[in-house]
């Protein structure tokens, strides 16, 4: 069995294909899993809904949004242990892996991980790393635009004709155009914005409070717990007042201060489309360049597909309205499409019958090339394009050069990723050299080749056409990937790390709610959840059935008056 896996920024679902898609619930019962990890006081790692409630109480053992840094040499840490983006996402995956074990009820070893469209070749390896340190072979990334698409083609097997997916997450923003005619699906241009997502409207309203309230923006790497407790507080309360403004004209945030006392302010939607001119101004640019490369006028559009929770904002939905002059397609859970189109493509590796008529191509989102010399002196430092961005893949191109200079004994061939005239200017994705027999330019023509498969593996060969002289590198790690020793010594700590336990997940959702709780009350009420907390955690190693249940309720009482009490 084969499932899809859409790894989210904010949130991460497992799907399968079993005669069409079905999205796996997790052991609370919910399809969406967020992508939050916590290291617990007992050193076990848990994931999801428990760990989010963790951000407030413990925020220096737990992590988010960390789907940013994938392929970075960026350390996460959490406590005293320090991670990389690629390692904390391998155990998201794991407790997705575990949901799909448990719902199907056999093993689970190979699944397709999404990514977003604008995906480096090093962020996609990361992810591919991420999901084979948690146990799973991963042949396929698929570009979430892309798998957002699969879904609506299966949704509405009518539609024909050029699609635009404006997909806006938790952290990243992607754009595809894809060409729709009776089952085939090509992208033909993609383009967007790692570093833009909903988190972004966050840190707009966040600043906006703090000048509205009048205290100082919370630094959540100042020393000590009370900056990194009230930065979290802040995060988490202006995220639900900008979930709150797709209801209604405003929101009220009270947030309470670890000094005393509370700072207010009212947001109104109005003021929020204010302040979120910039991001908007953002979304705006990967629009405009998805659809120039595609060549397709916005008026030729068919469809418009909305994918990632972002875009349940009213100001963005306005947005994408007014920039292609339509009402976007709605009829999908933008949170859900992009894992209902994971399941798809996991259904066509699986060659399943219903999908024999699917059809899916898709474009390198990044220009690749290499260094060559230009001008007088023939400085090197150009960048010479051999498949460019949006070209069909798989896709193999040749490009002919020749060494700088008479009498050279060997070439470096340099391999960047990018867009600028300058290599300086753009990625390196590696380097070898090219044995050579001494002779003049004119009479010493190399070929270089690329291919670049649908998964994103870079082979590139060098041919000296005067002697048949020829070596090669394949792609596969970053320039701040581990070495394969050191990536299996990582495999093995992350192996002894264990997992909470799915059937405890309630009671480490309730017990993290309460903690929460108790770091933000004061006086009797703190009193009161210490002691439900207390007597709740007594009951879980006594593992008495009916002494669990009584304490739950317990704790679940107390919670909900500690709750009323507070701003």
């Amino acid at each position: 069995m084969i499932i899809g896996i859409d790894l989210g920024t904010t949130n991460s679902l497992v799907s399968v294909w079993r005669d069409g898609v079905e999205l796996v619930p997790n052991a609370l019962g919910e399809v969406l899993t967020p992508s939050v990890v916590s290291l617990d006081r007992t050193g076990e790692i848990v994931v999801g809904a428990a760990a989010r409630e963790r951000l407030s109480s413990h925020p220096e053992l737990t992590a988010a949004a960390f789907k940013r840094h994938m392929g970075s040499a960026r350390q996460i840490t959490l406590g005293t242990r320090r991670f990389r983006a690629e390692e904390v996402s391998s155990f998201v995956i794991r407790a997705l892996r575990s949901d799909a074990e448990a719902y199907l009820g056999t093993p689970v070893e190979e699944a397709v991980i999404t990514v977003p469209a604008y995906f480096s070749d090093a962020q996609r390896r990361a992810t591919r790393q991420a999901g084979e340190l948690a146990g799973l072979r991963v042949d396929r990334v698929l570009n979430e635009p892309t798998a957002a698409a699969l879904a609506y083609g299966l949704a509405e097997p009518d539609t024909n004709g050029p699609v635009l997916v404006f997909d806006l997450g938790g952290g990243t923003f992607d754009v595809s155009v894809l060409e729709m005619n009776d089952g085939v699906m090509e992208v033909r241009a993609t383009a967007g914005d790692n570093f833009l997502g909903g988190e972004d409207f966050d840190d707009a309203v966040a600043i906006w409070f703090a000048g509205a309230a009048g205290i100082p923006l919370p630094d959540p790497l100042e020393p000590g717990q009370a900056g990194e407790l009230l930065a979290a507080r802040l995060r988490r309360t202006v995220e639900a007042a900008r979930h709150r403004l797709s209801t209604g004209p405003e929101a009220e945030i009270i947030l309470p201060l670890p000094y005393g006392g509370t700072a207010r302010a009212v947001l109104t939607a109005s003021e929020f489309t204010r302040i979120s001119e910039p991001l908007l101004e953002r979304l705006r640019r990967p629009v405009a360049r998805a659809l120039a490369d595609s060549r397709i006028r916005p008026d030729a559009l068919s469809h418009v597909v909305l994918a990632g929770g972002a875009t349940r904002m009213p100001l963005v939905r306005r947005e994408a309205a007014r920039l292609f002059g339509r009402l976007p397609l709605q009829r999908l859970n933008p949170d859900e499409v992009v894992a209902r189109g994971a399941a798809v493509q996991a259904g066509l590796k699986m060659r399943a019958a219903a999908l024999a008529d699917v059809v899916l191509t898709d474009v390198a989102p990044y220009t690749l090339g290499i260094e060559v010399s230009e001008g007088q002196g023939n400085a090197p430092g150009r960048m010479l394009p051999v498949i460019e961005r949006n070209t069909v893949i798989p896709a193999s191109r040749v490009r002919e050069v020749a060494p700088a200079a008479d009498f050279q004994r060997a070439v470096t061939v340099r391999v960047f990723q990018g867009e600028a005239r300058l290599v300086r200017d753009n990625i390196p994705l590696g380097e070898f050299d090219l044995p050579l027999v001494p002779r003049r330019r004119a009479e010493q023509e190399i070929k270089v080749r690329f291919t670049y498969d649908v998964n994103g593996i870079l082979e590139v060969s060098a041919r000296a056409q005067a002697d048949g002289a020829s070596n090669r590198i394949v792609i596969r790690n970053g320039p701040d990937a581990p070495s394969p020793e050191q990536a299996e010594e990582r495999l093995t700590a992350l192996a002894a790390l264990k997992l909470h336990p799915r059937e405890a997940a309630a009671n480490r959702l309730l017990l993290a709610r309460g903690e929460r709780l108790f770091v933000q009350a004061l006086g009797i009420t703190r009193t009161m959840l210490g002691d439900a907390i207390g007597d709740f955690e007594a009951a879980l190693v006594a593992q008495d059935p009916a002494a669990i249940a009584a304490a739950a309720t317990r704790l679940a009482d107390t919670m909900r008056t500690a709750e009323g009490e507070m701003p």
